[in-house]
């Protein structure tokens, strides 16, 4: 989505000591309780993470910096100093060329048609995001890589041209000329799993649409939900096909809003698709959830941003749409009120041309290469950083002036993100049902911290800790060491030889 076509279309008090020297005296309120109850669980979550497609990846990739590269790789994915963000989204190109911000396809000619064989021309880039995505999931050890086509190259398609809108040839509905490409657009897509897996990065999620309900001047294509159950199911085989599925689940729709979104996977379990998807994917310009989806996939809001309001870097403001905490608390709706499991910004980086707030960080092309972070980056670290992939949501309730959200983590730590509700600060004191904390940490980002480190007590397995006014902080239990191995008898008499 991009800015000209959304116009188109419309309790314990802690000690003193333990509150933070940043604090005023006069700010502080009566310590609350929040509960977390470890035995009652959600949804488990994949991850947070942003889109590098239409050529944004290039601002990094060739950057000839390599000391401000590094950095903004470092705020991007770094699980200690930067955002941690754990998915990236790349966009399959469709496009002929790569002039503009095209996404260069890899068979940019006809072969002569859809059983003859292709033509493909990897250029080893993929518009910048190969080397991107390769330091990633090296550096940083990002594991969800999610590979998306906007469309499949034109000459696939009903209308022969990668723009506006279209539908791949050979689904339900569609009467072309050139004959049914469905499996030649899968072959192609299984093909791109393949060449990042010889550059050493392997794909875990495929998608093949985005926001099909749309028909604009760059890559587009357009889909019901019944079209798409019918690729889904071709895309499917030729994974099995392929000895894939093991490593790669397809991932649909991408609509423009939640929806359409809804109708598109009604229609794809009426036709007993659904078991096929790995992840339901959705964004929500057109209106985002009012709870949970009615579907046993996993569900992304896979793109959001601000595409209307000027470029800002603020915190809290008076609650727009770009603002920081405005995006802790989205990220909370989601999470807690309808049970998502993903959730991805649009773009990480940008040109500051639109300058919107469709990135969360704002680079130049030229150098010095200068740069500028938005607060909202900071927002996904009191996220991302602690909440890692494969944690599992866990019952939080209670806390006066805050509202909180609990995770489990793979490693057996525990997550607690508290977002203040109001313009006071609050001491809180987090009481674990079901464990107990021996040590914790603590980590607050508002107006004038970016997910800084905090003092927190711990006593009789709570911890306690201040949550500034305006602000989300982040609370980290690790798991309680584990006791040590009974001895064996062996053990016990020592070693002795025959």
């Amino acid at each position: 989505m991009r800015l000209t076509d959304l116009i188109a279309v419309g309790g314990t008090l802690p000690l003193a000591s333990a509150l933070p020297s940043w604090l005023p005296l006069n700010r502080r309120q009566s310590g609350s309780t929040i509960t977390v109850d470890l035995s009652k669980t959600y949804q488990t979550i994949d991850g947070f993470g942003c889109s590098f497609a239409f050529q944004r990846a290039n601002l990094i990739t060739n950057m000839s910096d390599k000391t401000k590269q590094r950095a903004l790789l470092d705020l991007l994915f770094n699980t200690t100093s930067g955002a941690g963000l754990s998915i990236i989204r790349n966009g399959i190109g469709s496009s002929p060329d790569s002039s503009s911000d095209h996404m260069n396809t890899f068979a940019p000619k006809d072969p002569g048609g859809p059983t003859a064989t292709p033509q493909y021309q990897w250029d080893g880039k993929d518009s910048g995001q190969l080397w991107l995505t390769q330091e990633a999931y090296n550096t940083y050890g990002v594991r969800q890589i999610y590979g998306d086509a906007w469309s499949a190259p034109g000459y696939m398609k009903s209308n022969n041209n990668e723009n506006n809108g279209g539908t791949l040839c050979g689904v339900t509905g569609t009467n072309c000329r050139s004959g049914d490409w469905r499996q030649a657009y899968a072959n192609y897509l299984v093909q791109y799993v393949r060449y990042y897996a010889e550059a050493g990065v392997p794909v875990t999620r495929i998608g093949f649409l985005n926001e099909p309900e749309f028909s604009p001047s760059y890559a587009s294509m357009n889909s019901n939900g019944a079209q798409a159950a019918d690729f889904i199911k071709v895309l499917h085989s030729a994974l099995e096909t392929a000895n894939l599925t093991s490593q790669v689940g397809i991932s649909c729709c991408e609509s423009e809003g939640w929806g359409n979104q809804v109708n598109m996977v009604n229609a794809i379990k009426s036709a007993g698709a659904e078991s096929l998807l790995a992840t339901v994917t959705s964004h929500t310009y057109t209106g985002g959830p009012n709870g949970p989806m009615n579907t046993r996939v996993p569900v992304w809001l896979s793109e959001q941003c601000d595409l209307q309001g000027q470029w800002t870097t603020a915190w809290y403001q008076g609650g727009g749409a770009g603002e920081g905490l405005t995006w802790a608390n989205n990220i909370y709706n989601a999470l807690v009120n309808s049970n998502i499991s993903g959730y991805l910004y649009w773009e990480g980086v940008q040109w500051p041309s639109p300058n919107t707030n469709e990135k969360m960080i704002r680079v130049d092309q030229q150098s010095p290469y200068n740069y500028e972070v938005s607060k909202r980056i900071w927002a996904f670290a009191n996220w991302s950083r602690f909440v890692r992939p494969g944690a599992i949501r866990i019952s939080s309730s209670g806390g006066s002036g805050v509202k909180s959200a609990a995770f489990k983590n793979v490693d057996g730590s525990i997550a607690v993100v508290v977002i203040s509700t109001g313009g006071s600060a609050s001491n809180v004191s987090i009481k674990l049902n079901g464990g107990n904390a021996t040590e914790a940490t603590g980590w607050v980002t508002d107006t004038t911290h970016s997910c800084e480190k905090i003092n927190v007590t711990v006593s009789s397995g709570s911890v306690s800790g201040s949550v500034a006014a305006r602000s989300i902080t982040t609370f980290h239990i690790p798991a309680p060491p584990a006791p040590p191995a009974a001895m064996s008898e062996v053990s016990k008499r020592g070693w002795r030889f025959a």
